[in-house]
């Protein structure tokens, strides 16, 4: 009869196991820098990449909480596996040695914003080497360019931030720098009066075009699996069009459209 009984109570057990798996969440950690409309700290849903990444881990039964950081701090310590991955990032070698890139997360591109009023051209790096840029610590603006500041080609004046940037740029002490067209408008409209948002402008012909990744930390042992229920979510939700729902919200460039 004790036989019986205990046979029972494991068949129970067993029985009620895999149901309470499936309502358990793996928590997962994801350092990022503020970056709207993109990442947001201190806006319902953290913005919409941050909306995305967390809905996709959500379907692969991973609850996501975001850690907001200076970016070279996010980095550093998703790179020591503090967290299991960091957000979100365009491809560069140094950054394999740390770690392993996720499937495409978005596209951006970078133009450089400058007043209306002192317009100007290029077509190269070097024909930029006149003007007084800015730039946001922490952010790299692609190979093109950070190849010309390592080279002393460009002489680039380094903040804290984009809205700095904008402000340095309003009272004449830079003359353009560059952000990613999305990130550079919303900022405009959420930080400056209308009237001195339509000072500035942008300049068509972008310093870079690049793709951006989900990092995960090279060396540690959740890292493959994280990376490949990443992928397969991220695949599904461009599959059945869910994906373009999280970007129909980015804030258009209509207020201060260049006059070329």
């Amino acid at each position: 009869m004790k036989l019986v009984i205990a046979q029972m109570v494991a068949l129970i057990f067993l029985g009620s196991a895999p149901a309470f798996a499936e309502d358990s969440e793996r928590q997962l950690s994801i350092s990022v820098g503020d970056w709207p409309p993109f990442f947001v700290e201190d806006e319902p849903g953290q913005g919409n990449v941050a909306r995305l990444v967390k809905d996709i881990f959500a379907e692969q039964g991973y609850e996501v909480e975001f850690h907001f950081l200076p970016w070279k701090r996010a980095y550093r310590e998703a790179a020591a596996g503090k967290h299991d991955a960091t957000a979100i990032w365009m491809r560069a070698a140094d950054r394999e040695q740390d770690f392993v890139y996720s499937d495409p997360v978005m596209n951006e591109r970078f133009v450089l914003f400058h007043r209306k009023n002192a317009p100007f051209e290029w077509s190269r790096m070097a024909d930029l080497s006149d003007l007084r840029l800015g730039g946001s610590i922490g952010y790299s603006y692609g190979s093109d360019f950070d190849r010309a500041v390592e080279n002393d080609v460009l002489n680039v004046e380094w903040v804290a931030s984009t809205e700095l940037n904008f402000r340095r740029l309003l009272f004449g002490r830079i003359d353009a720098f560059p952000e990613e067209i999305n990130v550079g408008y919303y900022i405009l409209r959420r930080e400056l009066e209308p009237e001195e948002a339509r000072k500035i402008t942008h300049h068509p012909k972008p310093v870079s075009e690049n793709q951006s990744f989900l990092l995960f930390p090279v060396d540690e042992p959740e890292t493959k699996q994280l990376r490949k229920a990443f992928n397969r979510g991220l695949k599904a939700f461009r599959e059945d069009g869910r994906y373009n729902a999280y970007f129909d919200t980015r804030p258009q460039a209509s207020l201060s459209e260049p006059n070329r």
